[in-house]
C-alpha cells in the first residue's frame, strides 16, 4: 500500500451541517482510521458501493474505524437538507455525513468523482484513494492494512437498486438531459435552450439517443414538463435503466413506462408496478426497468400524466 503524497488530512470545517454526529475533524479522528466516502443522492455509482460502505463500517467500527460520508450535491435539488436527511434513512447509513452544499470538503480534498473513497492513517495521513465502483476486496485489506490486522472479509450482496450492474451486457451510458452536458438529442429540430417548445418523438430512435414528446423547457441541468401527457423515451441496452427526477414544486405526479410500446411486465424496475405504473414523488434516482430475460435493446418511454416533471439524467446497470 503505497501513500499517497503523504497528504495529510485537511479541514472539515466548510461542512455546512452534519447528520449523526456532532462536527468532526482532524482533532476529533487523532488515533483512529478514518474512511472518507464522496456521495450525492441520486448517484447510481454510490448507490452500487454503499452496501460495501455500510459493511465495513458496521465490521470495523469497534476496532477503530470512522466511516465519514460527505454529501456534495451534483443537481440543485440535492442541497435540500431535509431530502439528504431521509436519503441517510433510505440507505440505513448510520454512520457520521457532512453535508458539503458549498463543495469546502470537496474542494478540501481536491475532489473531482462520485464516488470517491480516501483511506486516512491513525496519524492523519491519506494512504489510498479510489474514485467509481469496484475494487472491493482491495479497499477492504486497505481498511484492514491500516487497522493492523488481516481477516475474514465482510459479507456483503447489494439488493433492488444497489445491485451490482451487469456488466457484460451494458452498452449505455450515462446520458444527461440538460443543454450543459446533454447529448444525442434526437427529436426534430433540436433543443431549444431556456424556453418552452412542443416536441415530437423520431419515428425511430437510434441506440443510446432520446428524444421529449410535448411541451417541454429544456434548462442547463434538466428537461421540465409544461403540460399534462409528456413523454421522454430512450433507446438503449442494458439490463437497468433509472432516471433521475424531481416533481419540482408540483408535489405528487403519476407516470406511466412502456418497453417497446407494452407494459414492461416482470422486467419493471422497483419504482414501477408491472403495468407500468409509478409515482414522482421526490427528487431521487428512479429505477424504471430491470430486465429479467435476455438483455437487448429496448425502447423505454415515461409519460407524465400531470405537468412539472423534472428529468436530469439517465444512468444505466
Amino acid at each position: 500500500m503505497a501513500v499517497v503524497e503523504r497528504l495529510r488530512m485537511p479541514s472539515l470545517g466548510g461542512a455546512t451541517e452534519w447528520l449523526n454526529s456532532e462536527p468532526l475533524g482532524p482533532a476529533q479522528l487523532q488515533g483512529n482510521v478514518a474512511l472518507f466516502n464522496f456521495w450525492t443522492l441520486t448517484c447510481i455509482n454510490w448507490l452500487r458501493t454503499e452496501p460495501y460502505i455500510r459493511a465495513w463500517s458496521q465490521a470495523y467500527r469497534d476496532d477503530g474505524l470512522v466511516v465519514i460520508g460527505v454529501h456534495t450535491p451534483e443537481f440543485s435539488f440535492e442541497h435540500d437538507i431535509d431530502r439528504v436527511r431521509q436519503a441517510t434513512k433510505e440507505r440505513a447509513i448510520d454512520y457520521p455525513v457532512a453535508l458539503d452544499n458549498d463543495y469546502a470538503v470537496w474542494n478540501a480534498f481536491a475532489n473531482n468523482y462520485w464516488p470517491a473513497l480516501y483511506f486516512v492513517d491513525r496519524e492523519g495521513i491519506i494512504r489510498d484513494h479510489h474514485f467509481g465502483e469496484g475494487r472491493y476486496e482491495q479497499s477492504e485489506r486497505v481498511i484492514q492494512g491500516l487497522l493492523g490486522f488481516e481477516r475474514e472479509l465482510a459479507s456483503v450482496e447489494g439488493v433492488g437498486v444497489e445491485a451490482e450492474a451487469d456488466w457484460d451486457d451494458l452498452r449505455t451510458p450515462e446520458t444527461y438531459l440538460g443543454y450543459a452536458r446533454g447529448e444525442r438529442f434526437a427529436s426534430e429540430d433540436g433543443a431549444a435552450d431556456d424556453e418552452p417548445r412542443a416536441y415530437e418523438l423520431p419515428d425511430r430512435l437510434r441506440l443510446n439517443h432520446w428524444g421529449l414528446a410535448g411541451e417541454w423547457t429544456i434548462g442547463r441541468e434538466k428537461a421540465a414538463l409544461e403540460q399534462a401527457g409528456g413523454s421522454i423515451a430512450f433507446r438503449f441496452h442494458a439490463r437497468d435503466a433509472h432516471l433521475v427526477l424531481s416533481p419540482g414544486a408540483a408535489g405528487t405526479i403519476p407516470f406511466r413506462v412502456r418497453l417497446d410500446g407494452e407494459a414492461p411486465g416482470r422486467s419493471h424496475g422497483v419504482d414501477v408496478d408491472e403495468d407500468g405504473n409509478g409515482v414522482l414523488e421526490e427528487g431521487r434516482l428512479y429505477q424504471l426497468v430491470r430486465e429479467q430475460d435476455a438483455v437487448r435493446e429496448r425502447t423505454l418511454e415515461i409519460t407524465f400524466l400531470e405537468p412539472g416533471a423534472e428529468g436530469y439524467a439517465f444512468t444505466f446497470g
